[in-house]
């Protein structure tokens, strides 16, 4: 085989992580053309193989040099200029005409052959398209070699889509949701876009809900919030703590649910089963009212225990539902009657409560819609079957109009109701594992942070999505996070990631990151990173036959998250006018987008 175009040199040294093989200087050429294609030998990132018998190992060249790295050689001897040595990393094997495996079972000895891998090679390691794998783009060595992934371990075993801005990170996941949901017509996926990129590469195949949306409102609910949740936006309460006022929270809230157990649209349920975490519509504004009255009502009575609704000095009852508090007497300074209420346990609440219902930003939250209260139209089984079953499949959560410091707990609530969703109806014919669901979670790194350092972020969101990342595979939802920054990703997420699709990536601490998830002997493939191209990913993991470098499909419509048209725009001029940026405060006041308007 010596003979043969393909041989590159011999095997002169083996351990147990790399096999180094020297050139043979008999090579006519660096670059020699075979069947038509130019081969760089002994380029790092290329794949070469070993053949032994019929047996075949095949690994990855990891560096080059004019020297060896054997133990025996001298380090302050020259170079040998008219030697050239490589390092192979070992990937795996194929034994005649069987399928390529990862991992090899035996190593090559002294004098082995290395020959370059050819085009119907690579062939033979990744093989056609099969059932249950999607084509996400072609060989970076090879123009007619299609790359699959496997998608039950891409999506069960979950994923990551690294890479810095402009790297081709949106683009790589949408090119994945589109194949998934071209291939598969029972798939479906969920998209939490915080910044609202997505909506134009699928404008007309997904649903896209997005605060004051018309067509498709979102809406998160308060009350699907647990007790700690609630509390903690409301009142600032830290989880574990229990004062009186906490208590007392806690009893009303479970006595206004309570009232709507028989009133459920998706079915009543025993009284007896709710506590403050069950997701239970209520009037948080009858809340508001109660409190407020307790505080603010004056009596008949100086004694504490004489102080009941029937002994009030009132004069109108107020409307909870537009918050006007109910009216009374003024009490009287001196020691008659009208008098000043004794219990005051939830006046600090009380304020607390009334600010944040005042606030429009919150309206998603406190008013959702036909999903109010246990009156309201519909029920949240509605909002779930609107979220994941309807023809497009594909469900784009537009967080584009949610406050900042909103995002981690409104991530939180949607990644909790989804995995619930799925554990209880696990063993359900529609959904759980008969019908799995896959969750991308789009810049990633603004909510699902290693610590919770930010004034706004608390981990509401973070521990949510790392219960999927740890259980969710049993009860049929996977999930892919896409990030710029995988430094700053929480590490319990990075280790259950199960694929890497790694960009280019420039940062040495988030390069470093990579490296950590990724396989060990996939070191050297990492350093790679800063040098790819743009649309160009280096893909690891469960769900590809072997590590490879890949150039992704590019998919039309884009996401919107490219660059703005900077010197288009700035070679235009712009008319001065005093009105100009009176929208923009208006919206920045109100919290609400400006409206585009059509052309």
């Amino acid at each position: 085989m010596k003979s043969d175009i393909t041989f590159l040199g011999k095997i002169i040294n083996v351990n147990s992580n790399t096999v180094e093989a020297e050139i043979s200087k008999e090579i006519p050429s660096s670059a020699p053309i075979i069947n038509g294609r130019v081969h760089r030998i002994g380029q790092i990132g290329t794949l070469v193989k070993i053949p032994i018998g019929n047996l075949l190992l095949f690994g990855i060249v990891s560096s080059v040099s004019n020297s060896p790295s054997t133990n025996n050689v001298n380090l302050l001897a020259e170079p040998d200029y008219g030697h050239r040595f490589i390092q192979i990393q070992l990937l795996g094997e194929k034994l005649g005409n069987n399928d390529f495996v990862k991992g090899v079972g035996g190593y090559p000895t002294i004098n082995d052959e290395v020959h370059l891998v050819l085009d119907e090679d690579l062939k033979g390691i990744y093989g056609g398209r099969k059932d249950g794998y999607i084509e996400i783009g072609r060989h970076s060595s090879s123009d007619t070699l299609s790359i699959y992934l496997d998608l039950k371990h891409l999506v069960l075993r979950h994923s990551a889509v690294l890479g810095s801005t402009g790297s081709g990170k949106s683009n790589a996941t949408a090119n994945i949701a589109k194949k998934i949901l071209t291939d598969y017509p029972g798939s479906r996926i969920i998209l939490v876009d915080p910044h609202g990129e997505y909506s134009s590469a699928f404008d007309k195949n997904a649903k896209i809900f997005k605060i004051n949306n018309p067509e498709n409102p979102l809406f998160i609910p308060f009350w699907t919030m647990t007790f700690d949740e609630l509390s903690f936006f409301l009142v600032g309460r830290q989880e574990g703590q229990e004062k009186p006022e906490d208590k007392k929270l806690r009893e009303e809230i479970v006595k206004l649910k309570r009232l709507s157990a028989d009133k459920l649209k998706a079915g009543k349920i025993n009284p007896e089963f709710i506590t403050a975490d069950s997701p239970i519509p209520f009037n948080l504004k009858e809340l508001w009212y109660t409190f407020n009255r307790e505080v603010n009502a004056t009596y008949k009575s100086a004694d504490q225990n004489s102080q009941t609704k029937e002994n009030e000095e009132l004069d109108s009852e107020g409307d909870p539902d537009n918050l006007k508090p109910a009216k009374f007497k003024p009490y009287s300074p001196t020691n008659s009657a009208p008098y000043k209420a004794k219990e005051q346990t939830m006046y600090a609440y009380e304020k607390k409560i009334h600010s944040r219902l005042k606030d429009s930003k919150f309206d998603f939250m406190f008013n959702p819609g036909n999903f109010a209260t246990a009156k309201s139209k519909d029920d949240i089984d509605e909002m779930l079957r609107l979220w994941i079953d309807h023809e497009h499949r594909l469900t784009i959560l537009d967080l584009n109009g949610i406050p900042f410091e909103l995002i981690d707990i409104s991530v939180g609530l949607i990644t909790r109701f989804i995995f619930d969703s799925m554990y209880w109806g696990r063993f359900e014919e529609y959904t759980g594992r008969n019908r799995p669901l896959l969750m991308i979670y789009e810049e990633a790194h603004a909510y699902l942070p290693k610590t919770e350092s930010s004034s706004h972020i608390y981990g509401y969101a973070r521990k949510a999505v790392e219960k999927i990342f740890k259980e969710g595979r049993k009860f049929g939802i996977g999930a892919m996070v896409v990030t710029q920054r995988p430094s700053e990703i929480s590490e319990t997420i990075l280790a259950q990631v199960g694929t890497v699709i790694a960009l280019r990536l420039t940062n040495t601490s988030d390069k470093n990151s990579v490296q950590a998830v990724a396989p060990n002997n996939m070191s050297s493939l990492m350093e790679l990173l800063p040098s790819l191209r743009v649309g160009e990913a280096i893909v690891v993991g469960e769900s590809i036959v072997i590590p490879s470098r890949v150039r992704i499909d590019l998919i039309e419509p884009r996401p919107s998250s490219t660059d703005p048209e900077l010197v288009e725009s700035w070679k235009k001029q712009y008319p001065l006018n005093k009105n100009h940026y009176k929208k923009i405060i208006t919206a920045l006041r109100e919290q609400k987008h400006i409206k585009k308007e059509k052309t």
